[in-house]
């Protein structure tokens, strides 16, 4: 192989390495925030993009919605209950230059701010409150969440609790409550019954005492029909 092959060759070789390093193709989901020498050059928009290898560098932003769940968090709630409570976050990056100047790492930062934010959310609610304001609770976290991410260009869109994991003791004890709760409303429900009873028995009752002639003749209509010869004249004498 002649010399001018092998140049030929090398320089074909180098050329497509420098294409390689110069190629970077940004996915329609993602924004470009582009670096030359360090100093921030702007955003790039999807599409193929051509880069200076060794002088700029791209970063890939993604701006689709990320799912970050929280783990159960021990919490004391205003009433001294100890519970376990579990949470997920979602959040988007809005301004991807923001997301690589201002913040390390957008994921690990929001958890762990998610995390501290949650357990001062719900320690300052009673249990009954966690159990039954759940979305006020949401609320409250995301709305926390998003001022402070603010300025890390990333949106918190929505806090769900999913899981509140109760002692066994409070089980039992709900259940308990529950319960006699049950049998509470059993009790009212046939002390009801009685008074409805109580009063149709007096309103017949008042009925008899007014018109007493009606009620001797209802009575004494079995007793015309079966012995007519011995009392022919009784509801007359009783009219």
């Amino acid at each position: 192989m002649s010399a001018t092959a092998v140049v030929l060759i090398v320089v074909v070789l180098l050329v497509l390495l420098v294409l390689a390093l110069s190629i970077r193709i940004v996915k329609q989901y993602e924004k470009g925030v582009l670096f030359r020498l360090g100093r921030l050059r702007g955003t790039r928009e999807p599409g193929l993009r051509i880069i200076i290898p060794l002088v700029d560098v791209l970063h890939r932003i993604s701006l689709r919605i990320v799912t970050l769940p929280i783990q159960s968090q021990g919490i004391i709630t205003r009433d001294n209950v100890s519970v376990g409570v579990a949470a997920v976050a979602y959040y988007r990056v809005v301004d991807a230059v923001k997301s690589v100047i201002a913040i390390e790492d957008v994921r690990a930062a929001i958890d762990q701010i998610a995390q501290t934010t949650l357990r001062k959310v719900v320690g300052q609610h009673t249990l009954d409150e966690i159990l039954a304001e759940t979305d006020r609770i949401n609320v409250d976290i995301r709305e926390i969440l998003d001022v402070t991410t603010a300025a890390w260009g990333v949106e918190v869109t929505l806090v769900e609790l999913k899981d509140i994991q109760l002692p066994e003791s409070m089980k039992r004890a709900m259940a308990r409550q529950a319960e006699a709760e049950r049998e509470k409303r059993a009790k009212i429900i046939n002390a009801e019954g009685e008074h409805l009873a109580a009063a149709a028995l007096g309103d017949a009752s008042d009925i008899m005492m007014a018109h007493p002639w009606r009620c001797s003749c209802v009575t004494c209509r079995p007793s015309l029909s079966s012995a007519s010869t011995r009392t022919p004249r009784l509801c007359s004498l009783r009219r």
